[in-house]
């Protein structure tokens, strides 16, 4: 086979011939040749592979640029490139997901007057201990009637950074919601918290950091009266006990978790990972401080633990989910979860919240 005009390129390739030259002025897809009399551009049938790929990266929604870093691997690393991008779509879609059901569920909730066919409460307990280890303890737990929260501070500061962090949260528990904008005091909340932690760590929002070491996670819920409303930043964690099964309805915010959900480690290497503690999103100096907001509908019986690494990185899930099925009273129950993670090496502090969802008895 010979050279290809353009059109006949194109309609190979389906690509059009606008972005064809399109991709010829970007150093993309060159022709294999110029006319030198007429202008037109040739292309070598050799291109068309080339060319197919280009096509259906772009119906992935690849930018341009990246593109070129893709055709210019061999396969197995241009692989990789492709599952890497995917995955960050499915993350930033989940969050976009997230985002949506958070807004339907609220709006939904504003323009219905109907309200919950039993009033409920939550009956809490919050704990946290140094663990074996540690010299201090960083973090910070805390249950009230209208606000759980656990916060995981780091660097030199990390025990005054947790603290702010939380403090700022519970002035929310304290000072109600104004009907419509849980969604947008949320937002301030989380803001006002970095700007908080900002300034144990010495520094003023948006410049440079004498301590870019310190920050926390964060992880609150706090109770609407009939929903629960959860902002988590960073690898503390939420679960939720309902009907004796466990689930875990938060994502780590780290970077062996990210490397998880692009595919390039297994969760069972992530667990042994030496970096498996860094963050990719806190509150602190020059980290990403974007929350995870999610709304969620409880129901009598239901239990919910939030708690620190100290004990989700060293104590297995079956032993926590035997604790919290097993022991009645949150007291107890936070008592227990701290003894489990000391039980298991105690290698960092440890908090945990527990906090039982029952209907308000007349």
């Amino acid at each position: 086979m010979g050279m290809l005009t353009i059109g006949a390129f194109a309609k190979a390739s389906r690509l059009s011939p606008k972005a064809l030259r399109l991709y010829d002025e970007l150093g993309l897809l060159p022709p294999a040749r110029v006319d030198a009399v007429t202008g037109y551009r040739l292309y070598a049938p050799e291109q068309l592979d080339r060319a197919r790929l280009v096509a259906w990266l772009r119906r992935l929604g690849m930018p341009l640029a990246r593109i070129q870093r893709v055709c210019a691997l061999d396969a197995d690393p241009a692989a990789q490139e492709i599952r890497t991008f995917w995955a960050q779509v499915e993350a930033d879609t989940a969050a976009r997901r997230d985002l949506a059901t958070f807004l339907v569920d609220h709006l939904s909730r504003k323009e219905s007057a109907m309200p919950p066919t039993a009033p409920l409460e939550i009956r809490y307990a919050a704990l946290s201990d140094r663990g074996l280890v540690r010299e201090s303890n960083q973090d910070t737990a805390y249950a009230g009637a209208g606000l759980l929260a656990v916060a995981d501070g780091y660097g030199s500061q990390g025990a005054p950074a947790s603290a702010a962090a939380v403090d700022v949260f519970k002035r929310l528990e304290t000072d109600g919601i104004p009907a419509g904008s849980l969604l947008d005091v949320l937002e301030d909340a989380v803001e006002e918290a970095r700007r908080a932690v900002h300034g144990v760590a010495g520094t003023s929002v948006g410049t440079g950091s004498p301590d870019d070491g310190v920050g926390t996670t964060l992880t609150a819920m706090l109770w609407t009266g009939s929903q629960l409303a959860l902002v988590h930043i960073g690898d503390s964690r939420v679960y939720l006990l309902r009907e004796g099964e466990l689930h875990r309805i938060t994502h780590d915010h780290t970077l062996v978790q990210s490397m998880v959900d692009d595919g390039r480690l297994d969760p069972e290497e992530a667990a042994s990972h030496p970096q498996r503690s860094l963050l990719v999103r806190a509150l602190g100096p020059g980290a990403d401080v974007t929350p995870d907001l999610r709304l969620h509908d409880p129901r009598p019986g239901d239990r919910y633990l939030l708690c620190s690494d100290g004990l989700s990185a060293v104590a297995p899930t079956g032993e926590i989910h035997r604790i919290l099925s097993g022991v009645a009273e949150p007291e107890r129950a936070v008592r227990a979860l701290v003894a489990l993670a000391n039980d298991s090496g105690g290698p960092d502090n440890v908090s945990c919240v527990v906090a039982d969802v029952v209907e308000v008895r007349g």
